[in-house]
């Protein structure tokens, strides 16, 4: 699909819509890529890199420099301008394939595994950029699978299995469609016959955590007001599932 929005690939059938209007390719000025094959040229200095990619989509040669320098400082690179990619780790090249991508201020930006092989900080700056971005205005496309930073940063999810369409639709309806309540007790009685209720579709009992699942549409605070006034537990919580385990049942063919 990446391939095909870039106009690398042509589809077997149906089109690219841009701006309502059809296109064989979204112009390039308008757009900016971050690839999952990172690639930059390792002989290059950054500051050259980043120019020359910023050219390459008719970008102001001048404001193309102040906002590179910006870009350095807001992800920790100041000082390695003239720094040679190959002499840069992983995580600091990375970054500056990202600052490569957005250099152009592109209008629709797609972010093909962002996140691979970085560190928890630097997933975390970009994050923090990625959401920036967008609440700047920017449509940007996100292919990722850490299902956690998806639920965090995405409006509307389309979850693609083998191939084909499972969902699209908003965070929030598709939780409400797939993802039933559960509340978790730790330190609790764990005789107590929590499964006996028709709301209760399921308990688990794992160390010191007991959980209980409950039927679609089901709330558990009625549940809990159920509960004895002699049964304690040291911490509730009421939660539910999560994008990943939705994720996973449907793929697994236990949501329909």
């Amino acid at each position: 699909m990446i391939r095909m929005l870039m106009g690398i690939m042509i589809p077997d059938s149906g089109e690219v819509i841009y701006h309502l209007d059809s296109h064989e390719k979204i112009p390039r000025s308008r757009i900016g890529f971050l690839p999952e094959e990172r690639g930059l040229y390792k002989n290059e200095k950054v500051m050259d890199v980043i120019l020359y990619l910023a050219d390459l989509k008719d970008y102001d040669k001048e404001k193309a420099k102040q906002r590179a320098l910006d870009l350095l400082v807001r992800f920790g690179l100041e000082g390695h301008e003239k720094s040679k990619i190959e002499e840069l780790s992983k995580g600091m090249a990375q970054k500056v394939q990202f600052i490569g991508a957005i250099i152009h201020e592109p209008e629709f930006l797609i972010l093909d595994e962002p996140f691979s092989g970085l560190d928890p900080v630097s997933q975390d700056v970009f994050k923090e950029e990625i959401q920036a971005l967008a609440d700047n205005g920017t449509a940007i496309l996100l292919s990722a699978h850490q299902m956690n930073i998806v639920e965090r940063l995405c409006d509307e999810i389309f979850l693609i299995h083998k191939g084909e369409k499972v969902v699209y639709d908003t965070v929030n309806h598709i939780k409400e469609q797939f993802s039933n309540y559960k509340c978790v007790l730790v330190n609790t009685d764990t005789t107590y016959p929590f499964n006996e209720d028709e709301r209760v579709e399921r308990v688990e009992i794992e160390g010191n955590q007991t959980t209980i699942h409950f039927h679609q549409d089901v709330h558990p605070l009625s549940y809990i007001r159920s509960f004895p006034d002699d049964l304690h537990w040291d911490e509730l919580h009421i939660d539910r599932k999560s994008l990943h385990d939705i994720f996973v049942s449907i793929a697994k063919g236990e949501d329909s």
